[in-house]
């Protein structure tokens, strides 16, 4: 991500919808955290170009003599993680889970996530203000819906935030202590595969043992860790997405909040549009590697390059969304978003994203129509040590 502030303040204080990006322009050169030479694209259509095209992948940034993308060995750099495979070997993998995530498999679901989220509310209808929105509405949320799907435990919901603080580290955390972190949670994902096995039922779960079945021949390391990345990655970026589109609209928005609440498709451009505009974190951009001399924008990158296709750029690109329109939340996109990528590594749970994001802002505002930030936005404390960042906290009134 290319962010700029001439203020000098650090990035990582800096609300998330308040980054500054560099208007998009040609491929250029570039270089990784730790210095190695990469090629940065930042325009919407050779992003998109990047991230589509079969000779831009992943797996051989994982090579031996390839630079390192982190210092520390966290889940998203796991080269048996499903976005960290290509062509066959990431296809079998994706087809184990494509039809449970279709838009009709998460339409189904609907009632319940709709029903997870009014129990949040009624909870938090019994609380006295000020309370902490985080806590009591943000967090629960994704990790009551993962958990229902996946079929979890209260014993392994209580330990999927610290699973995701390491699986997502951003290298502040010790390497010795991501590693013993994540080999407690292979050990879980794996026992949870083999329970499912001996007992199947009707969760997310046992549909992907029943696919992996049929599928064959996939090795047992890739399972594990498709279940791992199912487990925290299907409760943090909706926690992350939630808790900063709260602070954007609480804060910067506060007009908007009513028609949130009168209007639910309304609310669902909304959450189109924060999901196109807000990103995840502070990271440069998904990371690709050419296979061979491929023309990018006028651009020719070589083969063996490290690419960054930065979509915080490319969603912000004026030749394709309007800089008039950039910033009416209401407003249906004019492009398909890039924020849960593009082509065959597309976010498998995009859909589910959007849907939870969706109901949990129209029934919030809906039943709190007065709500609103009880300290100023320039007072919260940021959660770091992820890739991923979102108020630790949001005290919020009614």
């Amino acid at each position: 991500m290319t962010t700029t502030d001439p203020t000098g303040t650090d990035p990582s204080l800096i609300p998330l919808h308040c980054l500054r990006f560099e208007e998009p322009g040609p491929p250029r050169l570039d270089e990784l955290p730790g210095g190695a030479p990469a090629w940065l694209v930042s325009r919407h259509a050779d992003v998109r170009q990047v991230l589509s095209d079969p000779r831009f992948g992943r797996a051989q940034l994982y090579a031996a003599d390839a630079p390192p993308l982190s210092d520390v060995p966290d889940l998203v750099n796991n080269p048996d993680l499903m976005f960290n495979q290509d062509g066959p070997d990431h296809l079998r993998l994706r087809r184990t889970l494509r039809r449970a995530f279709t838009p009709r498999a998460v339409a189904r679901w609907r009632p319940w996530i709709a029903a997870i989220v009014e129990q949040l509310l009624d909870r938090l209808e019994g609380r006295s203000g000020p309370v902490d929105v985080v806590e009591e509405f943000t967090l629960p949320l994704p990790v009551a819906v993962i958990s229902r799907l996946m079929g979890l435990d209260d014993s392994a919901r209580d330990r999927m935030r610290h699973w995701s603080e390491h699986a997502f580290s951003d290298g502040s955390h010790s390497g010795e202590e991501v590693e013993s972190v994540l080999k407690e949670f292979s050990a879980f994902g794996a026992e949870l595969l083999a329970e499912r096995r001996r007992d199947p039922g009707d969760d997310l779960i046992s549909s992907l043992v029943r696919a992996a079945d049929e599928e064959g021949g996939l090795p047992e390391a890739q399972l594990v860790s498709l279940v791992c990345g199912l487990v925290v990655g299907g409760h943090d970026s909706t926690m992350t997405m939630l808790g900063n589109a709260l602070l954007f609209l609480l804060g910067d928005r506060p007009e908007s909040w009513p028609r949130i609440g009168a209007d639910g498709e309304a609310a669902g451009r909304v959450a189109d549009r924060l999901i196109h505009l807000i990103p995840l974190g502070d990271d440069r951009g998904t990371a690709r590697h050419a296979s061979t001399d491929v023309e990018v924008g006028g651009v020719t990158i070589p083969a063996g390059a490290v690419v960054l296709a930065d979509c915080g750029a490319a969603n912000r690109d004026p030749e394709v969304f309007p800089r008039h329109t950039l910033d009416d939340l209401f407003a249906p996109l004019e492009a398909p978003t890039l924020s849960f990528g593009a082509g065959a590594h597309y976010c498998l749970g995009a859909w589910l994203a959007r849907t939870e994001l969706q109901i949990a802002l129209h029934r919030l505002a809906a039943r709190f129509p007065g709500l609103h930030l009880s300290e100023p936005p320039d007072s919260v404390v940021w959660r770091t040590g992820t890739t991923s960042r979102s108020p630790r906290r949001l005290h919020v009134s009614w």
